[in-house]
């Protein structure tokens, strides 16, 4: 037993040992020295990445806000060359489509459809899909859009994607799925998200629209002063809307 073995006799037990495993012992501090390394150096690439398609980012937002729709594609083709599948690229592309969606739709449907189909940012894909949609009724691709905004769960977006709808059955003279759609828009999820007045503007412009009242949101429930004595009183009002408005 070790307890019993002398000085001498440890100490070569202890080189034998060293023998037989001290290059695996190094081997794995080694590869885990290598590791560490490694991951740090795929952390400063990916800064710097991102860095650089930052600024060419910031390039193709500064040309768009100068109306230079020629410099801010020249800008987003090369982000979308170097860096395509970073979120900065997806980014650009709703800008670009902002600027050409008048001059070049085709171009504007093109940059939304890249977002919509390879962004990893859900919302960002579902932002993009919205204003796909509205690209394509103003060429009037109906159909189409109407298929897009044919979302399974839409969660906070349910609001706008009938706003949407109901523009585009409005444009197609359906009154009464115009007018469902607008109506549906007041009570979806993220309703509060809508300019609720101009819904009811769009509501109004509808013919017929005189004796269909718009539905009030969701209320807000609130404590009654006394439930026994006032059981139908009113529980809360409805919350005001925030004006955002989705655009194209």
């Amino acid at each position: 037993m070790d307890e019993y073995l002398t000085d001498k006799e440890q100490v070569e037990r202890l080189r034998q040992w060293w023998r037989e495993n001290g290059w695996f012992l190094l081997g794995g501090v080694a590869i885990g020295v290598l590791a560490l390394y490694g991951y740090r150096q795929y952390f400063a690439y990916q800064n710097r990445q991102s860095e650089a398609a930052g600024a060419l980012y910031a390039a193709v937002r500064e040309a768009v806000d100068d109306s230079d729709t020629a410099a801010a594609e020249t800008r987003f083709q090369q982000l979308r060359s170097e860096y395509p599948d970073n979120a900065y690229t997806y980014q650009a592309a709703l800008l670009v489509a902002r600027a050409e969606i008048v001059s070049a739709p085709e171009s504007a449907a093109q940059q939304l459809r890249l977002t919509m189909e390879q962004s990893d940012d859900p919302e960002l894909a579902m932002v993009a899909r919205l204003r796909l949609a509205r690209v394509l009724a103003y060429r009037e691709q109906y159909d189409e859009a109407l298929q897009l905004l044919d979302v399974a769960s839409p969660g906070q977006f349910a609001g706008r994607i009938n706003e949407i709808k109901g523009d585009i059955h409005a444009a197609r003279g359906e009154t009464d799925a115009a007018r469902t759609a607008y109506l549906e828009a007041m009570v979806a999820s993220g309703a509060e998200l809508l300019d609720r007045s101009f819904l009811q503007m769009k509501l109004a412009d509808l013919p017929g629209a005189a004796t269909v009242a718009a539905p009030e949101a969701e209320p807000t429930p609130a404590v009654p002063t006394d439930p026994a004595e006032n059981p139908g009183a009113p529980t809360g009002a409805a919350p005001a809307a925030t004006p955002t408005g989705e655009g194209a």
